[in-house]
């Protein structure tokens, strides 16, 4: 795994990318992250991002410096401790307002690209559309601009570390937001029929969902050993994913490791549609979504279209992406 250092070395000039976001938003940014690199092989590629992100920054391969940005949410972050000259290239790929493009304009950059202020010389600046998926959004953007990016590039090396549950069906049921989560008592009615179904099942989650993980555990009968809830590194959780079955999951971070690796997912949408935030297109990952009026991806309770997917629907899903991929690995075998 390529190795990021925390600051520019000052020998080459910087480009200076910002995305200060959350992990899913960091893995939906490789392809565009992998555009910049190609298009500036003789400069310094620098990522500004939350430092707790740093593993995953390293895991993508797609920059020489990890900028680490203070832990302060979605909001624009100061950069003023940037410890170099000006970045030749600045590109905001945080957002499209004007917060994020005057903290980088802040350090007085050779060029600036972002949405909220095109150059002004630029024959046709690009605008930003509401209905766009994230991925597609940040390779147009900079193809714009004359940095061509693929977002089909969403795959990353899967991790040195071995999985501690390797075939396993993984249920992640946290999310950042309650609007994002889907009911507990769902997930472990889901956990105990694949259980039953003759599959190992495994919970995840990260630092403080031990007790919604231990609870779902305890009600589908999986016992300790199917519980892995605040106690992963990234690498771990990495590795779990990239070595798992199928996982399951709401639109969250995981499941952007699951593109990542390749791995088969069922992920379950609401209130934001997986045409905006949904898997690449491939056989490998169902997106289970109920259209409706907008919603809010923030909101304190779960989101009116992700209750109206059912249990059954994510059982009848995940059988079926299992099936395929015992079916695929039959293939395999006979060449």
């Amino acid at each position: 795994m390529a190795e990021t250092r925390p600051a520019p070395s000052g020998d080459r000039p910087a480009v200076l990318v910002l995305r200060a976001l959350g992990l899913g938003d960091l893995l939906a940014a490789v392809p565009a992250l992998r555009g910049v690199r190609r298009a500036f092989p003789e400069y310094e590629t620098v990522l500004a991002a939350p430092g707790s992100l740093a593993a995953a920054v390293r895991a993508t391969g797609t920059v020489d410096v990890h900028f680490a940005t203070p832990e302060n949410g979605r909001q624009v972050p100061s950069l003023g401790r940037w410890p170099g000259p000006p970045p030749a290239v600045a590109i905001d790929l945080h957002g499209n307002g004007p917060l994020s493009h005057d903290a980088l304009a802040a350090l007085r950059p050779g060029r600036t690209l972002s949405f909220a202020r095109p150059a002004p010389d630029h024959p046709d600046p690009p605008r930003w559309r509401r209905d766009e998926h994230e991925r597609l959004r940040w390779c147009r953007f900079l193809t714009a601009y004359g940095v061509p990016a693929d977002p089909a590039e969403v795959r990353i090396p899967p991790p040195a570390t071995a999985s501690p549950a390797p075939g396993a069906v993984v249920v992640h049921p946290g999310a950042d937001a309650p609007a994002r989560r889907w009911p507990a008592e769902r997930y472990a009615t889901v956990a105990s029929a694949l259980r039953d179904a003759g599959h190992r099942v495994v919970v995840s989650g990260g630092p403080g969902e031990e007790e919604l993980c231990a609870g779902i555990a305890d009600r589908a009968g999986l016992g300790d050993a199917g519980l892995f809830a605040g106690t992963l590194s990234f690498d771990d959780l990495s590795a779990l994913v990239a070595g798992a079955a199928l996982l399951i999951s709401g639109d969250t971070g995981p499941a952007h490791l699951a593109f990542a690796h390749g791995t088969r997912s069922v992920t379950l949408f609401g209130p934001v549609a997986p045409s905006l935030w949904g898997p690449p297109p491939d056989h490998r990952h169902t997106a289970l979504w109920h259209p409706g009026p907008p919603g809010d991806p923030h909101a304190a309770t779960p989101d009116p279209r992700l209750l109206r997917i059912s249990p059954d629907e994510v059982t009848g899903s995940a059988l079926a992406a299992l099936h395929r991929g015992e079916a695929a690995k039959e293939a395999d075998r006979h060449g």
